[in-house]
């Protein structure tokens, strides 16, 4: 089966009809491809980023610099994946407002958690092999874990799982 077939019969894992451009926190976990140890090592309980992990951590920081109203509550860069709580805010002026609809797989739409951890992925792609020369060499696995955080309590619960993955 070629890839082309292959996405046909691929399911989406995003929540039908709700809007990822929604206001709100939402928890994203992105793995290297084939779980790939890439982005540091784990040591005494300590996660201990590589030069691939700073190029993680710095585009998820600068994700929040560039996108006036996406925040980066909490996130933790572990070897084969990360995790984070990405925030949107929809109340900042100028920002694009769109109701949800049927439409939940394939259009991009600016400052959503699709687009968000897409362009993260990309651009980490592209630092990281040029870093170790394998311009075409896959990073990330195709897709990615989100959950939309419905509470208080499920975002403080998250928050602690990221703090101690680690020592996990």
């Amino acid at each position: 089966m070629d890839r082309e077939q292959s996405n046909k019969h691929r399911r989406s894992i995003r929540l039908p009809c709700y809007d990822y451009a929604a206001g709100g926190a939402y928890f994203v976990t992105v793995c290297t491809k084939g779980r790939e140890c890439l982005l540091g090592e784990i040591t005494d309980g300590e996660m201990k980023i590589n030069h691939f992990g700073e190029i993680v951590t710095g585009e998820l920081l600068r994700t929040a610099k560039i996108r006036p109203n996406v925040s980066i509550d909490e996130y933790v860069v572990m070897p084969n994946h990360f995790h984070a709580i990405i925030v949107i805010d929809t109340s900042c002026r100028g920002t694009l407002q769109r109701a949800p609809t049927m439409e939940s797989f394939g259009k991009p739409t600016t400052n959503s958690i699709p687009t968000i951890v897409r362009l993260i992925k990309s651009i980490t792609t592209k630092r990281i092999n040029l870093t170790r020369g394998m311009p075409a060499a896959p990073v990330w696995q195709r897709g990615y874990f989100d959950r939309i955080i419905r509470d208080a309590l499920e975002l403080e619960r998250i928050r602690q799982y990221i703090a101690e993955n680690p020592g996990q």
